[in-house]
């Protein structure tokens, strides 16, 4: 059962109508020279022509609008041709620094409760009727893990990886760097192993579902929180852990999908996973417009 929303919904509606503004936001331009000068200091080679907030700009406007790169050097010369200042790049250096481009998400210095899940993105859409046709080799995912603060509703950490990897194993590289009071996951990451590095994290009876028939048969962490399970029963579990916040990182993940869709448009490895991350950061940034 999902918990109330009290949110001011009046001053929600009008945060998303004015996101709208970030596609256009071209501050970076007056800062233009000034940090070229810096970035090309003291650097050996062929000096950069364009700034690292103008590459982060058109990472963004990658990201959100789904554009080719060819199609985003064509964006970028027509929006040129209205604002002063602002210059185009060609495709191919698009490529290149978006590419290496690394976009990260403010990690938060207080004590949170967090919520943890994972969820699969397709790797490209190509050739699928090929595929449907022939019952050719499937053509995998990779795997979001993501953790959220459950009372800003907003990505705390995140961890790209293939899909064979299993979601309690990125619980440790998750959470390395996040103070928490509780995290709440479901049963997949009921794991002896999870439950013992929540406790060195300083959660002793963590939100994690346990499993219907657990045994507590030990003295682990994991027994101990499937002792208190079955003293409270689930539904008092349940509201002593506000376990219902779970939600927030299932919607974080729905609105990821909704806005920027499920599929990673690279084809190496290394090109997926540093879109998918692109992906990721693009959300946050939008949260705090």
């Amino acid at each position: 059962m999902v918990e109330n929303d009290n949110r001011n919904w009046p001053e929600y509606n009008e945060r998303l109508v004015k996101r709208g503004w970030f596609y256009v936001d071209l501050d970076f331009i007056e800062e233009w020279d000034k940090e070229l000068k810096a970035m090309n200091k003291k650097k050996n080679g062929r000096p950069f022509k364009y700034p690292q907030t103008f590459i982060q700009f058109c990472a963004l406007i990658y990201t959100f609008m789904h554009l080719p790169y060819r199609q985003l050097e064509g964006y970028l010369h027509a929006l040129s041709g209205f604002v002063p200042g602002l210059r185009s790049a060609d495709y191919t250096t698009l490529w290149e620094r978006i590419r290496k481009e690394e976009l990260n998400i403010p990690v938060p210095d207080n004590d949170i409760v967090v919520a943890v899940d994972s969820t699969g993105i397709k790797v490209t859409n190509r050739g699928d009727w090929i595929r449907e046709k022939h019952g050719t080799k499937r053509r995998g995912w990779i795997k979001v893990h993501l953790a959220v603060d459950v009372e800003t509703r907003r990505p705390v950490a995140f961890e790209i990886t293939d899909e064979k990897t299993q979601d309690h194993e990125m619980v440790e590289p998750l959470l390395k760097d996040i103070k928490i009071r509780d995290s709440l996951m479901d049963g997949a990451y009921d794991k002896k192993s999870v439950f013992a590095y929540l406790k060195k994290k300083g959660v002793s009876k963590p939100g994690v579902k346990t499993r219907k028939n657990a045994v507590a048969n030990d003295d682990s962490d994991r027994s101990e929180s499937i002792l208190e399970m079955k003293k409270l029963g689930y539904n008092s579990w349940k509201k002593v852990h506000g376990y219902g916040r779970r939600w927030s990182v299932e919607s974080v993940i729905s609105a990821i999908k909704r806005i920027f869709g499920e599929t990673v448009r690279a084809t190496s490895p290394e090109g997926m996973i540093k879109e998918a991350r692109r992906i990721v950061a693009a959300y946050s940034i939008l949260l705090c417009m």
